[in-house]
């Protein structure tokens, strides 16, 4: 690419913030990482430290075969999950 055809700096950096923003703005490209949470078989109520409402979650590791799903609405302190065995998991939480 020649100098002639390179956008100056100023457009580039607008450009570049127009397109990366909304991306690094996603509350899914920033979760809370909780690690080694233990989850009994029935419900589990862990306090997810996001400081608002979640907007999802999902696990990022597991320790044996089990279901687990949400059994609660969300709130601003805690996210309620039944899981069909005692597991431990990794959990991001958005």
């Amino acid at each position: 690419m020649s100098l002639s055809t390179k956008l100056p700096w100023d457009l580039a950096n607008t450009k570049w913030a127009s397109e990366l923003n909304p991306v690094l703005n996603n509350p899914i490209t920033n979760p809370s990482l909780l690690t080694n949470i233990s989850l009994v078989s029935g419900a589990n109520i862990i306090n997810h430290k996001l400081g608002r409402t979640p907007l999802g979650w999902f696990i990022t590791d597991i320790n044996g075969a089990a279901t687990i799903y949400r059994s609660a609405a969300f709130n601003n302190l805690t996210l309620t999950l039944t899981s069909s065995a005692a597991v431990t998991i990794n959990l991001a939480i958005y």
